[in-house]
């Protein structure tokens, strides 16, 4: 990774701007060109440099449901359970943990009433139960890595 890489990940942990042309106003307080952050930020999730590039929606203020969920996978599945839990569109930020609840993830629905339903789903490809743990009260924490 170079210094150009890390100075647009750093930056747009921050923020991404809201206007008609949003890529060539965050090049252009960059130093670089819309085109060449639109290929750079391509090729670091081509090679799995970021996982994602994108918004984040509050799923509830929208009318969907959000949930924070964990399992508990012994080391041998882990790999498979992941792949078969991250293939679902409602799954995000799914991470490995070092305790007896080892997977966690983020499942954002349409509906509220579509949480339960995933969560069956997952169940039964699985073949793990799923620790559902909604969201009893949000905290805004502005978390960013630089890199």
């Amino acid at each position: 990774m170079d210094a150009i890489d890390r100075a647009i990940i750093n930056q747009l942990q921050k923020g991404f701007p809201i206007s008609e042309r949003p890529y060539r106003e965050a090049a252009q307080s960059l130093g670089i060109g819309e085109t060449e952050l639109i290929q750079r930020l391509q090729t670091m999730l081509d090679d799995k440099r970021l996982s994602r590039f994108g918004p984040l929606y509050h799923a509830e203020r929208m009318g969907g449901g959000l949930s924070l969920c964990a399992m508990a996978i012994p080391e041998q599945d882990y790999d498979k359970v992941a792949e078969q839990v991250n293939s679902f569109p409602e799954v995000a930020h799914n991470y490995a943990r070092d305790h007896e609840l080892n997977m966690w993830f983020v499942l954002a629905t349409e509906t509220p009433q579509r949480i339960p339903e995933v969560l069956k789903e997952i169940q039964a490809l699985t073949g793990y139960p799923v620790y559902n743990m909604p969201k009893q009260q949000e905290f805004f924490v502005g978390l960013h890595f630089e890199v």
